[in-house]
């Protein structure tokens, strides 16, 4: 029987450069499709859960990941020639703070429910990775949530609850049993996953075989374990 509609289920990080490409490349992908309606769901998915709530700064959580800088500042140099061609800044300046993502998972959970979600999440990725805005202040988040027509009480109220935060934590976990251990990670219909940021013309190739059990290995994304990006 004939869809009637191509649903989209993507697991990404706010905190995945990755997953800013490759939801740019989804973009271009559905502005180019002619077929039938596109429908996009985001999940969330952590890369490192256990970055405190202070946050590090650029160098320290390098260290920490690779050893070293000389290797990761080379990868942030891909990630800004890959950026600038799909229309992203990415700017990894003294100023950028690596952050758990956990508060801005519970604060697009509940975007989600009130039908601005992919807003949001193009926001924040866009506060992260090229405004360097500190995404771990309240007042900060604050702000950016008044952009939506949400007041400040709102905001603190849902960063404080746990049972939001339960939620989140559950569907991370429903997605790493599934198989999902990086990002982004694009499920069409259920089943045809997409690993990894591939070029606009995968996905359109996906959507015409959305029956199709195989998935795509080959593209760009971030691994939790290595840290690699």
């Amino acid at each position: 029987m004939q869809k009637d509609k191509i649903k989209i289920d993507i697991v990404s990080d706010v905190a995945c450069p990755w997953c800013y490409v490759g939801k740019k490349r989804l973009e271009k992908a559905i502005k180019e499709w002619k077929g039938i309606p596109i429908e996009i769901e985001w999940h969330p998915f952590q890369l490192d859960p256990n970055i405190p709530a202070e946050g590090l700064d650029r160098d320290t959580y390098l260290i920490n990941k690779f050893g070293n800088l000389e290797g990761p500042l080379e990868m942030t140099e891909r990630l800004k020639v890959s950026g600038k061609e799909d229309g992203i800044t990415f700017n990894f300046g003294e100023e950028w703070l690596a952050i758990n993502t956990l508060p801005l998972h519970q604060l697009l959970h509940v975007a989600g429910d009130e039908g601005f979600k992919d807003a949001l999440k193009e926001r924040f990725m866009k506060a992260y990775f090229d405004e360097n805005l500190h995404l771990n202040n309240i007042d900060i988040l604050s702000s950016i949530m008044t952009e939506y027509g949400w007041t400040a009480e709102k905001t603190k109220q849902i960063l404080a609850d746990d049972s939001i935060a339960y939620s989140v934590k559950q569907e991370i976990a429903h997605y790493q049993q599934r198989g999902v251990n990086s990002v982004p990670f694009f499920i069409i219909n259920d089943t045809y996953g997409i690993s990894g940021a591939q070029p606009a013309s995968a996905f359109l190739a996906a959507f015409q075989q959305v029956s199709s059990t195989k998935t795509l290995n080959e593209g760009d994304s971030c691994d939790p374990v290595t840290g690699v990006c």
